[in-house]
């Protein structure tokens, strides 16, 4: 599995590799633009060749996933709202698109004061809009629906709520899920056993199938399972624990997947000085895989 953690793009998009790099990252996950506006300044022809350069440079840092805004919701049932949505997801789709990203994720939506249903059935019509008005400019980026915690008028907590999608919405080799461990284990999914993990991965194969699974975000959870609370802790640190994510790094399914930390990179330790948290939980989870192998 390669394995990565969220990565800054500040001075450019192309300077996340060398702080990939410094991260000890294989792969890693990046916003070619503020996660919290709408608006985006457009790629210019530097921006695209400096990145380029870097993919050649690095090129053993891949595949590199973008997170799309938060505020994005294509599942509204506010006309207005829904179209600002799609065209803001639709330029993040193409902008990912432009630098040849493998994976887009984004967040399905909340269907606010109308149905699950209705819900559902918005974020079908965004991705059949989308996939028809990217073929050209983002052919060979994936656009990944990620699980979430199952929190409020949120859809994506169900495995149901993404397979209606895919369904509908295709089928496209273009459209993938993003496998969130916090939001998986918050929405009531188990993971912490090998039994808890299999008997999961087999309800989501069941429902949706393994194959739709491109990408992971690995971030453990502060609040106990079946919450619908989306709160990340450090890898070990949370309910999840560090055999739970022993489960994914040593299936050999995901041997050719990458994974992505979405926590605080620092955090203060015990003498009050800054601790590397990228380098931390990437060297738990590396461990994981060695503790394996020395018992095989």
């Amino acid at each position: 599995m390669r394995l990565g953690a969220h990565i800054s793009t500040a001075g450019g998009a192309y300077k996340a590799f060398g702080r990939a790099r410094d991260e000890t990252c294989d792969s890693f996950l990046i916003f070619t633009k503020s996660n919290r506006q709408w608006a985006a300044k457009p790629f210019t022809d530097d921006d695209i060749t400096f990145y380029k350069n870097a993919v050649a440079e690095y090129a053993d840092l891949k595949p590199v996933s973008v997170h799309a805004a938060y505020q994005i919701n294509v599942a509204s049932p506010d006309p207005e709202l829904w179209e600002k949505s799609y065209q803001a997801l639709k330029d993040e789709v193409e902008r990912a698109g432009a630098l040849g990203a493998d994976f887009i994720t984004f967040h399905p939506g909340s269907y606010m004061a109308s149905s699950e249903q209705e819900g559902l059935d918005a974020i079908v019509r965004a991705m059949r809009r989308l996939l028809a008005e990217t073929e050209t400019t983002a052919p060979d980026t994936v656009i990944c629906l990620e699980t979430m915690a199952g929190q409020g008028t949120n859809l994506g907590g169900k495995f149901e709520h993404l397979a209606y999608i895919l369904e509908n919405a295709g089928p496209s080799d273009r459209l993938g899920v993003c496998f969130d461990t916090c939001h998986v284990f918050a929405a009531g999914y188990d993971i912490r056993t090998p039994e808890a993990y299999e008997a999961t991965m087999a309800e989501f194969d069941r429902v949706i199938g393994l194959h739709k699974i491109r990408c992971f975000h690995f971030n453990d959870s502060i609040h106990e399972l079946g919450t619908g609370k989306d709160r990340h802790a450090h890898i070990g640190r949370g309910q999840i624990g560090l055999d739970g994510f022993a489960n994914f790094i040593n299936d050999p399914r995901w041997a050719d997947h990458c994974a992505h930390l979405e926590t605080e990179p620092t955090m203060d330790g015990e003498d009050g000085l800054p601790v590397n948290m990228n380098h931390a939980n990437l060297a738990a989870l590396r461990a994981l895989i060695k503790a394996v192998e020395e018992e095989g």
